[in-house]
């Protein structure tokens, strides 16, 4: 052996023989680790030191692990923190920066931005966020809707070549600020009014900075134009044009009409991955969805602003192409025909409505119990500034089968959440704890090893996380421990302010956030920027 060999090898030594004589600042022992790869879980001690795991394996003797701290983990998973890559956290992690109903799920880190809607000047915000502080690590993306709006407001037209050469000019902007891709809302005001082309060209701008292209496609349902799959078509075909990697959010399909045809969107995903195109999906375990109730009216209708929806609605012509179109929006994204599937989750003009089906708030207004008049009560809403709603539109069957899809990974597309304030989705409390307690300790859907890597390494690759989702000496120590046996959301759509069961201990850039079940008030976290600001 030369000594150009035998140097590196020596010096490899002598840091394994540092590591066992200890000095950790924690050691987790007695637990199963599951390192987020997908493999087997294996026994062995985990040594954390400055905000990193040190070594993992035998480090403790009869002695003890020469560690300030010890977390006796028996019986136990250890896994990496989990990575929600689909949130709307702006507003929340300003009120709540200790991000409770996240970290009591075992997420410690977020990527917001999604569905075309983000900060703006992404520096100034995470600049806020590094001042205050806040318990988990954020990464964001450049939303369509927010540039879209800086430049055109809600104008339903096409940019002149100087605007859209602006809307370019903001998306580099915020990828220079640290944003880790693009994401679109393409069923929303103003990005519904959005050609192909212009998405592309802004999708391109990511591409060149290192960031992958988020979608919130156009149709999640059926229509006479292909509704979701052509939808996902589209999302495909801006990633082929703009040579960017394809996420493609909350995969789902929405409405009774859909149901069981999974088999046949995830068919379009897999072939546009064969061909030579990097496209992933993400998922919320509920066959429940959530968003705004202006969804559920033609685009149109939003055009110009609040002030010309109010004028649309005063004219009698209008307000009955209205309610004729809104009819076939809402048969065609839900295959339903009356509006008791939809609830409202949160509406600021009147608490009480909160818990409430359209049907059932119509009925309260003493109107016919028919469809049409549940859209004047919509309309009537919209008019006194809309509400935050819950559909039930999606079946078991597909959840599942997106679920076992590998290339599936786990989004809440939920917030950070005021604790008792309004009736949100479960999932912004419950997601991961969810997908362990019911889809693998229950329903057995998927191994638990695979649950891990969905939530840890998979959303770590694709948002570009280079140094977190693993359990490897050097990465950060972003880590959960479980117990398989008890850990379960206790969230429900009654309910839905309730932290997860069976996670007593979160540790974010090592220092512990969670433990025995309760927050510690540390505020560790940090702001995750894309390959352009690092």
């Amino acid at each position: 052996m030369n000594k150009r060999t035998l140097f590196p090898i020596l010096i490899l030594l002598a840091a394994g023989t540092a590591l066992a004589q200890g000095g950790y600042d924690l050691v987790i022992r007695n637990g199963r680790v599951i390192d987020g790869s997908g493999n087997p879980w294996y026994a062995a001690e985990v040594g954390i030191r400055d905000g990193r795991i040190a070594a993992i394996g035998r480090l403790c003797d009869t002695g003890g692990c020469g560690a300030k701290r010890e977390i006796d983990a028996h019986g136990m998973i250890v896994s990496p923190g989990f990575i929600d890559v689909h949130t709307h956290s702006e507003s929340g992690i300003r009120k709540v920066p200790t991000a409770d109903n996240y970290i009591f799920d075992g997420v410690t880190s977020v990527i917001t931005g999604n569905c075309g809607g983000s900060e703006l000047d992404l520096g100034k915000f995470f600049a806020e966020l590094r001042q205050t502080g806040i318990s988990i690590n954020l990464g964001s993306l450049i939303g369509h809707n927010t540039v879209r709006s800086a430049v055109l407001g809600a104008e339903q037209r096409d940019p002149t070549a100087d605007e859209q050469a602006r809307m370019e000019s903001l998306v580099e902007q915020a990828m220079l600020q640290g944003a880790v891709g693009f994401s679109t809302g393409l069923i929303y005001i103003p990005g519904t009014y959005a050609k192909t082309p212009e998405v592309v060209a802004l999708a391109r701008v990511a591409a060149k900075l290192g960031g992958i292209y988020a979608s919130h496609i156009r149709n999640e349902g059926n229509d006479e134009q292909g509704g979701v799959f052509q939808a996902i078509e589209e999302a495909i075909q801006v990633g082929r044009e703009a040579g960017i990697p394809v996420e493609i959010s909350h995969f789902k399909v929405a409405g009774k009409q859909l149901w069981g045809k999974s088999s046949r969107t995830l068919d379009i995903v897999e072939k546009a991955r064969a061909s030579g195109l990097d496209v992933t999906v993400d998922q919320y375990p509920y066959t429940a969805s959530s968003t705004n109730l202006g969804v559920l009216v033609p685009s149109w209708v939003h055009a110009g602003g609040r002030e010309k929806f109010q004028l649309r609605l005063a004219d009698p012509a209008q307000r009955q192409r209205i309610v004729r179109e809104a009819k076939q929006v809402i048969y065609s994204r839900s295959g339903f025909k009356r509006m008791d599937y939809a609830v409202v989750a949160r509406c600021e003009w009147d608490p009480t409505l909160e818990g409430k089906t359209i049907s059932q708030i119509n009925r309260e207004k003493g109107r016919k119990p028919n469809l049409e008049a549940e859209i004047g009560t919509i309309m009537e809403m919209l008019g006194q500034g809309g509400a935050s709603m819950v559909y039930y539109s999606m079946n078991e069957e597909d959840v599942e089968r997106i679920l076992r899809y590998p290339y599936t990974m786990i989004g809440s597309d939920g917030g950070v959440i005021e604790f008792g304030k309004g009736v949100p989705h479960p999932r912004s409390y419950g997601t991961n704890s969810r997908v362990l307690g019911r889809y693998v300790r229950e329903r057995g859907t998927i191994r638990l090893e695979e649950a891990v890597r969905k939530m840890t390494s998979l959303p770590a690759q694709r948002f570009h996380l280079v140094e977190r989702g693993l359990i490897r000496p050097g990465m950060y120590a972003d880590l959960v421990v479980f117990d398989p046996k008890t850990v379960a959301d206790r969230a429900t759509f009654e309910k839905p302010h309730a932290p997860a069961a069976g996670i007593p201990f979160v540790l974010v850039n090592g220092v512990v956030v969670v433990e025995d079940g309760k927050h510690s008030g540390a505020r560790p976290g940090r702001i995750l920027t894309g390959p352009a600001a690092r």
